[in-house]
């Protein structure tokens, strides 16, 4: 187990911290720290805090995914997902939501809003070549696979 490094912010007095809701839960449970309703429209985006900093060990990322039963029953979408949350930001890490319903949705102090997962990162190093190597698919593009 990986430990993360977690400052509160006043905002955040009394919410819990990011937490698994099951044993096989792959993401963390994150809460808003809104000090009064936030309510979306249709069509409506804004980044909402959780009153959390965090400090992540060299070759990590924490990605911020939208939580599944939010998304299908009020089409409450994380814009970005994932996002990305780098080991060197120590910034408040804050959520932007988007209703991509029908109705508006009004978002409350201590609403679980979305996921984290702590992933870690592989870096690249770029290599500039004349030639690729040649491949079956080819420069076939969207769709070229086919559907079955």
């Amino acid at each position: 187990m990986v430990e993360v490094l977690v400052k509160r912010l006043p905002h955040g007095a009394g919410l819990a911290l990011p937490a698994y809701a099951s044993a096989g839960a792959a993401g963390m449970d994150v809460l808003a720290a809104v000090d009064a309703d936030v309510v979306l429209a249709p069509g409506a985006r804004q980044a909402i805090p959780t009153g959390l900093t965090m400090a992540l060990s060299d070759g990590y990322e924490m990605q911020v995914r939208a939580r599944s039963g939010l998304a299908l029953k009020e089409g409450l979408a994380v814009l970005n997902a994932p996002g990305t949350i780098d080991s060197d930001f120590r910034g408040e890490v804050k959520i932007i939501l988007a209703n991509l319903g029908e109705k508006p949705f009004t978002i409350t102090r201590g609403m679980r809003i979305a996921q984290l997962v702590l992933a870690p990162v592989t870096r690249a190093n770029w290599r500039e070549t004349p030639d690729l190597p040649e491949t079956v698919r080819g420069m076939g593009g969207f769709g070229s696979t086919g559907r079955s």
